[in-house]
């Protein structure tokens, strides 16, 4: 296993599983850009706000591909959602999804780019939410 693969199966099990978050510090690179902002307490605010959502929401790893500062991982999920996730009010269902995250590191092995793609409209099905086209235009 390579440096990278290994730091991207702890940034799974410690920060994304486990919560760890001084793990973050350790692995994410200060100009990693995230949600709102860059550096770990980007991460950590999307995974805490995730966590208030889904408390129980777990990743497993499905396979990780890594080639030289780069390391691809196609994961699975699972967690009962018991808060609020966007619109969506607590309902105590389980969802079950997959996702692949990308993820670059620096030259000091610090994560420094994460790109994630997951199946956000399963989840939302799985949570009961109806999706419906829009209204067709009335002429004026």
């Amino acid at each position: 296993m390579t440096d990278v693969e290994a730091a991207a199966r702890r940034f799974i099990a410690d920060v994304w599983n486990a919560g760890r978050e001084e793990s973050a510090y350790d692995l994410i690179a200060e100009d990693c850009p995230g949600l709102g902002g860059t550096g770990p307490e980007a991460t950590l605010a999307w995974h805490r706000d995730r966590r208030a959502s889904f408390p129980d929401l777990r990743y497993k790893v499905v396979e990780v591909v890594a080639a030289g500062n780069r390391v691809a991982v196609h994961w699975r999920a699972a967690g009962t959602q018991a808060g609020q996730f966007g619109p969506v009010p607590p309902t105590g269902r389980v969802v079950s999804y997959s996702g692949a995250t990308f993820l670059r590191f620096d030259e000091s092995g610090r994560i420094a780019d994460v790109w994630s793609v997951n199946e956000l409209f399963q989840v939302l099905q799985q949570l009961g939410v109806e999706m419906l086209p829009p209204l067709p235009a009335t002429g004026a």
